[in-house]
């Protein structure tokens, strides 16, 4: 097993070092130096994630000539699609998350709206597999997950229209005042879409083990910050929520109570997932304390609708019987089918 696994280390080095080659040796100038760039921070080398200076060399693509943004892109994407390696794939989608999270504008511009304006699916890694070994077998189900991680995360900055992980102290103004003008309807949607990307970090692979891996383990800590990302974007509309409690209708209260409580389905997962990480008990707090105050409100009024109908009830009884007491029935006359003489 040993020595298999040697072997197909050489012929991945190899692979890696061809493939280096006839990017560097292609006609499109313009496109060589960037499939370089690319292919060697996606590696078939395990021990670690791509380095600081080769996620730097990729992002740097983004400030050079309007073409060469898309080919960057485009080179990750046929990376990753024509590969069979788990190994490859996580670096891939390493290397594109980083490219949200610290990429020129036009990188993201370009990922966010490949292949046509992107879509629920576009990376099109859900059935994923490289059972060349047991580690590849479980590190497929992380590319799986990771994929769909990079798909929500771009999904939700399109609905919330600004990037998670913007944060500087006006965009966090601006987002205030965003939330402020949103209708209760806007608020639970957008609600909805947070509680969605939190479920889908919450379905992390069961081989938390891996998390020993470097690779895996700079994965966990990149998808951590924008969990906290979605902590703080969370956080804001239940704030607004909250105050507006007095005025939201049943349905309203009814969908906010349903959206918490799938959240704190998440918190087991979550905690596992960011052990000695991410504790956040004042996020965990805001939910239970908010989905209570939502519950009491909504039975305060389905109270009030109970002694209404209740009430109407029992005046329509003393209207057509002036006899009976207020909630009394009125007897019903039996009837007699016997034959009259």
């Amino acid at each position: 097993m040993a020595q298999q696994k040697r072997l197909r280390n050489i012929a991945h080095n190899l692979k890696d070092k061809a493939s280096v080659i006839a990017a560097a040796l292609s006609i499109k100038r313009h496109v060589s130096s960037v499939r370089v760039h690319v292919i060697r921070a996606t590696t078939h080398a395990l021990a670690a994630p791509p380095s600081d200076d080769k996620i730097a060399a990729v992002l740097a693509v983004g400030h050079g000539s309007h073409l060469l943004p898309r080919a960057c892109i485009n080179a990750l994407m046929d990376r990753l699609h024509h590969t069979g390696s788990a190994t490859v794939a996580l670096k891939c989608l390493f290397t594109l998350h980083n490219v949200v999270v610290k990429g020129p504008f036009t990188l993201k511009d370009q990922l966010s709206c490949y292949p046509s304006y992107g879509g629920h699916n576009f990376l099109n890694l859900s059935t994923f597999r490289d059972d060349s070994d047991v580690e590849s077998l479980e590190l497929s189900s992380w590319v799986r997950w990771y994929a769909r991680v990079l798909e929500l995360s771009l999904s939700v900055s399109r609905i919330l229209g600004y990037y998670l992980n913007s944060s500087s102290t006006s965009t966090t103004q601006d987002r205030k005042c965003l939330v402020l003008r949103n209708s209760n309807a806007d608020l639970l949607y957008k609600l909805e879409c947070l509680v969605v990307f939190v479920e889908q970090i919450s379905h992390v692979p069961e081989s938390l083990h891996l998390q020993r891996n470097e690779l895996v383990y700079e994965i966990v800590r990149l998808v951590g910050e924008d969990y906290g990302s979605v902590q703080g974007e969370i956080l804001v509309r239940l704030e607004e929520l909250g105050n507006r409690m007095e005025e939201m209708e049943v349905s309203e209260l009814n969908e906010l109570a349903g959206y918490l409580r799938r959240l704190e389905k998440s918190q087991e997962k979550l905690v596992l997932l960011f052990v000695n990480r991410r504790k956040n008990n004042g996020f965990w707090d805001l939910i239970e304390k908010t989905k209570t105050k939502g519950v009491k409100k909504k039975e305060e009024i389905e109270g009030k609708w109970l002694t209404v109908v209740t009430t109407s009830a029992a005046e329509l009884t003393r209207s057509t019987n002036p006899f009976l007491e207020p909630g009394q029935l009125s007897p019903v006359p039996r009837l007699s089918f016997a034959t009259v003489r």
